[in-house]
Parts: C-alpha cells; structure tokens; sequence
C-alpha cells in the first residue's frame, strides 16, 4: 500500500518491483543495457569498485604448484541508464534482476589456470541511484610459485590479480573499496577452513600496467600463510632421526654374526623408502634443494658410511679367521703325533710337550705311564730317577695348565694383530720342558 502525501488516499500504483522494471524499460529496450559501457559520455572511463574476502584455503598443491581458494568477490559500479525516484514506487530502492539483463565489466584473474567450478551467481542489485552491485562466490584453482626450502616450516605468498581482459585504463578504471588491514579482518571473520595453511594476512594494491600494448589497471591480493609443520614433524622428521639412532645403535650388536649387517640394511632401505614419500610432496623444480632434503640425504649418507664400516669390519674379520686357521694347519706343535710314548727321549722335548698339553687336570703322569703300560724293570737307581723325573713332571704338568688357562681367555693374533710373539704359549711350554 501506498499513501500519498497529497489527499491521504490510499493508492496501488506503482508499488511493485514489475512497475520498477517498466519504468526503467529493461526487457523492451535490452540492447541497450548489454551491449555496451553504460556510460552516457564514452569518453569517460567507467569506475569499478572490487573487494575480496577469502573464505576458505581448500589445497595447496606443492608438486603442481596450485593455490585453491574459495573467495567472495564484490564488484560494483554506475549504469547511467538506471534510475527512478524510490518516493514514485513505494518507497522502493533496489530490486534484483538476473545476471543477463544487464552489463557486466570483463574482470578475469591472471592466475586462474582452470575454469571456475562453482555456479556463478545469478543474480544483480541494482539500487534507485544507478549503482549495480554484484557478489559471486567462486572456487579458484590458480597457480602459485612455491617457495619450499624450508618446507615444511615454510611460508609461503600467492596473488591473486584482476584485471580486465580488453578495456584499458581510459574504458574501465579498477578501484579499492577496502585497504589491506579491513581485507584482512574481514577475511578473518568469515574464514571456516585453512585445510593445513594458517592464513596470516592479506594485502592489497593497484597498479597500472601495460599489457599487450594497453595500460590497464590492475587490483593485486597477496594472500601469506604459514604451513602447519607438526604433522610432517611427527611423521616423518621423528622417524627419519629415529632410524639414524637405530643405526647408531647396532654398532652394539656382535661382528660376528650376519644379523648386525641384515639389521643396517633394513634401517636403510626404510630411510629410502621415506626419501619416496618426499619425493611426491615436493616440487620437481626447485632453485634450491629444501633443507628437509639435505637432511634426508645426510642421514642416508652417514647410514651408508656405518654399512660401509660394517662390511669392512666383517671383511677383516673373516680375513683372521682364513689366516688363523692356516696357522693351525702348519703349527709343528699342535701337527706333530706324540708317537711312541714307551719310550722317553730327552732330545725330542717337543712331541713330549705337546702330549703333556694335552693332559687333562685330573690325570697324572704315573697314570699316563700306566696307560701306555710303561714297566719299570731296572735296577733301583732307575727307578728313582724314574720317580725323579715324575715329580718334575707333575710340576710341569701344574705350569702348563696355568698357562693354558690364562691363554684361553686371550685371543689369539690373527692377520691384523699378529706379532713376534705369536707363538709364546709353545715357547713357553718348550722352556719348561727343557728345564
């Protein structure tokens, strides 16, 4: 209903948004509202006023270097074929009418590599004044230089740049409806998801610049955030260091064996297969090779030179125990049969020596005498030299086994630490016997 001011009498006329349209002659006159700048004087350049608030960071993709932001966009600008007195239509000030009715500036972003997913917004407002507004909501998949050196406690700065796509600066002129702190505020408010980006700030500047011969302005949005590094900390920084102390670790286990070398090429093959897992995170092309990559490559690198040491280790151990064994085989002492041993020759002290070393602790050389059924049948005199000779035997047989317990507890020289003295323990049973 409207009342009018001069009789106070009620009246319908011209109260409903069809009678707007009728006045403003959108649908019979239509050529004239889409096909050109709706600007009365064409020598003028029309004024565009554009504003992004950033609502959403869906995917940052590192090896393809593409930025995925959902962002409102809010344009606005004058059409001087618009306009009536709201007073004339009950007090109406704007309507909303489809997208197609009406012009609309050419504004593209450089950096859009893909076509945009989400429907575009189907309708405009137009207020009584002449002023045309337009919000669109739109899932940009642009391209962005990554900068991963220090990945993942990286920072990185995509834009987002507007721009017409074939007026220049005397046709359309771009403008800031808001500067970089209320940009950045506002984004704040609105922002629902980061995915693994902390949004940090956004700054925004107009430049004018040449294109293709046409200087053209030009709003720039530089969007900052931060990557969010524990996850990447505890799944694989941590891990990687721990394989490292593992390694370190089997220097511990025996040289001996097999298992200390399978142990350090399992350890390797487990840093390799985490140096794949980086390989598709990161991008191919890179000026610098990221920090996380020299310290994969470090610690694979000291893996590999603890492998080496153990090789080499296990090497020289199987090269004393080929040289010990030869050692054994053309040893005269421990080679040579004790032969007859009814018969006692003071001149061959060492088959004597070496079947007294091989006495147990328990027999005794009367024994010994016995099992060779050694018969004592001469005069008195030689037998008590016979019993001479047992004594000293006995004694002998009491050095001998220190000596032989104190060697088996020592190792014996091989090929790396042998000696002049590698044969003490025969020496030593030589000098006494002889004695």
């Amino acid at each position: 209903m409207y009342i009018s001011a001069a009789d106070g009498v009620f009246s319908k006329t011209n109260c409903t948004y069809q009678d707007v349209l009728n006045h403003l002659n959108l649908f019979t006159n239509n050529d004239l509202f889409i096909m050109t700048r709706p600007v009365k004087d064409y020598t003028q350049a029309l004024e565009v006023s554009l504003d992004l608030a950033l609502y959403a960071i869906l995917d940052v993709q590192e090896t393809e270097q593409k930025f995925v932001p959902y962002v409102w966009i809010f344009m606005s600008w004058k059409n001087d074929h618009i306009l009536w007195e709201p007073d004339e239509f009950c007090g109406i000030s704007n309507i909303t009418i489809p997208t197609d009715v009406l012009w609309k500036p050419d504004i593209t972003i450089e950096e859009m590599i893909e076509k945009d997913k989400a429907p575009p917004s189907p309708y405009l407002i137009i207020f009584s004044g002449g002023l045309v507004a337009l919000k669109n909501d739109q899932v940009l998949v642009s391209t962005c230089r990554m900068h991963v050196y220090k990945f993942p406690f990286d920072t990185q700065s995509c834009t987002l740049s507007f721009k017409s796509v074939v007026h220049s600066d005397r046709e359309l002129r771009l403008l800031l409806s808001a500067n970089s702190a209320e940009v950045t505020e506002y984004s704040r408010e609105v922002m629902r998801t980061q995915y693994e980006w902390l949004f940090i700030n956004m700054t925004v500047a107009n430049q004018t610049v040449n294109k293709y011969g046409l200087d053209q302005d030009i709003i720039i949005y530089t969007i900052e955030m931060k990557r969010r590094s524990m996850l990447y900390v505890v799944n694989f920084l941590l891990p990687v260091l721990f394989f490292l102390c593992l390694d370190l670790s089997s220097f511990l286990i025996s040289d001996r064996g097999g298992e200390k070398l399978s142990f350090k090429i399992t350890v390797l093959l487990a840093v390799t297969v985490m140096q794949l897992l980086l390989n598709e995170i990161l991008p191919a092309s890179s000026n610098r090779i990221p920090l996380i990559a020299v310290y994969c490559i470090g610690i694979f690198g000291l893996m590999l030179l603890s492998l080496l040491e153990t090789t080499v280790v296990k090497y020289l151990i199987e090269k004393d125990y080929e040289f010990q064994n030869k050692e054994v085989d053309r040893d005269p002492i421990q080679s040579e049969d004790c032969g007859d041993q009814s018969t006692y020759n003071h001149h061959k002290p060492k088959r004597w020596c070496r079947c007294l070393c091989d006495v147990s602790s328990d027999d005794t050389p009367s024994e010994l005498l016995a099992d060779q059924k050694i018969i004592v049948s001469q005069p008195t005199e030689e037998y008590q030299s016979l019993e001479k000779v047992s004594t000293e035997l006995r004694e002998l047989q009491k050095t001998l086994s220190l000596i032989i317990n104190r060697s088996s507890e020592e190792e014996k020289p091989g090929y790396w630490t042998q000696n002049d003295n590698g044969s003490a323990r025969h020496l030593s049973c030589l000098s006494s016997v002889k004695r």
